[in-house]
């Protein structure tokens, strides 16, 4: 006895379970064009919810920050300045 005599033959179970093509033409496109709109359909469900992701994120962010004052240092003075030329300083 050979020892190829105990493995099992896949052969039989690939032609079992292996996709085929049908053989009328029409049923043939119409299968194309149901595996076309599925793709398509995922397509557009997998935008909107990304879409609805980023916009509940976006919501979220400005809903926070709604009721947060900017935290600012009391020391720094905000205004505006130019620079003054030194003839026009009063001399001490």
């Amino acid at each position: 006895m050979t020892a190829f005599a105990h493995r099992f033959d896949f052969q039989q179970f690939r032609s079992a379970f292996a996709p085929r093509k049908p053989r009328s033409t029409w049923l043939r496109v119409l299968l194309g064009l149901v595996g076309v709109a599925v793709l398509v359909a995922l397509v557009a469900v997998s935008v909107v919810v990304g879409v609805a992701m980023i916009s509940a994120g976006l919501l979220i962010r400005l809903w926070k920050k709604r009721d947060k004052r900017v935290a600012r240092d009391p020391r720094v003075v905000d205004a505006e300045y130019r620079v003054v030329s030194k003839q026009a300083l009063p001399s001490a």
